[in-house]
């Protein structure tokens, strides 16, 4: 069975090597895609350090800063092309333990798609500065609500059965930025597709810094009350 994990990057350099290596206990056979946003720290100089000696590396640069969502989009258009089995999308910042994938990938038996809940579990969240978890329980909640969804789905820490999902079906989100995590999963919700949640621990990072900034906040908002019109009048045909 091909399993690809795929893990955007954005001046990480601090946090690559610490996740590899996290990576390399589970001694499992996964395979890494890398995808840089042409990082100023380093980080593409240490992935090509890596991929020498370890072939089950690869990776992506791009010219600029295009945004997470299209990172993902690349990153699972390569997966298709290469025709994997299964599709982990992970972050690199600490936040996302390497040590859950094995969870993951097990739920995926019966179901199409497993995400990764911060809410379920008690004191999941612990070390979040106050305003970063009022934040992420307001949008969890607005989203929630907004949408009729279920689900935590603005996680990146999520596993793909690439059998069940055609890649049309997951990159038709049409949000290139933090949007397309929440907009996915409410596709595929509304194209009928198993999806199952996991509640894991998600510590803060302790390396760097977020790359979310305030307008990419202001932004999320407009869209998700872009689409719920969308979504009232019909139009979300998508």
């Amino acid at each position: 069975m091909k399993i690809l994990i795929i893990v955007p990057t954005l001046n990480e350099k601090r946090n690559i090597e610490s996740f590899y290596k996290k990576i390399k206990k589970e001694r499992t056979k996964y395979n890494i895609l890398f995808i840089d946003d042409n990082s100023k720290d380093g980080s593409q100089e240490l992935i090509k350090k890596i991929s020498k000696k370890d072939k089950k590396i690869s990776y992506i640069f791009r010219a600029k800063k295009m945004g997470i969502g299209s990172a993902h989009k690349a990153g699972l258009r390569w997966c298709y092309k290469k025709r994997y089995h299964i599709v982990v999308t992970i972050d690199v910042d600490g936040t996302h333990n390497p040590k859950y994938i094995k969870l993951l990938i097990h739920n995926l038996k019966n179901n199409d798609i497993v995400i990764t809940n911060r809410f379920t579990k008690k004191g999941s969240l612990r070390g979040w500065p106050v305003h970063r978890i009022f934040l992420t329980y307001f949008r969890y909640f607005l989203v929630k609500s907004v949408l009729s969804m279920p689900y935590d789905s603005s996680g990146a820490f999520r596993c793909i059965n690439c059998k069940k999902i055609p890649l049309s079906d997951l990159i038709l989100a049409k949000d290139d930025g933090y949007s397309f995590f929440w907009e996915s999963v409410f596709l595929l919700q509304r194209k009928k597709y198993k999806i199952f949640e996991i509640g894991i621990p998600m510590p803060y990072r302790q390396v760097g810094s977020s790359h979310m900034k305030l307008k990419d906040i202001y932004y999320a908002f407009f869209y998700l009350f872009f689409v719920f019109i969308k979504k009232i009048f019909g139009k979300y045909n998508y």
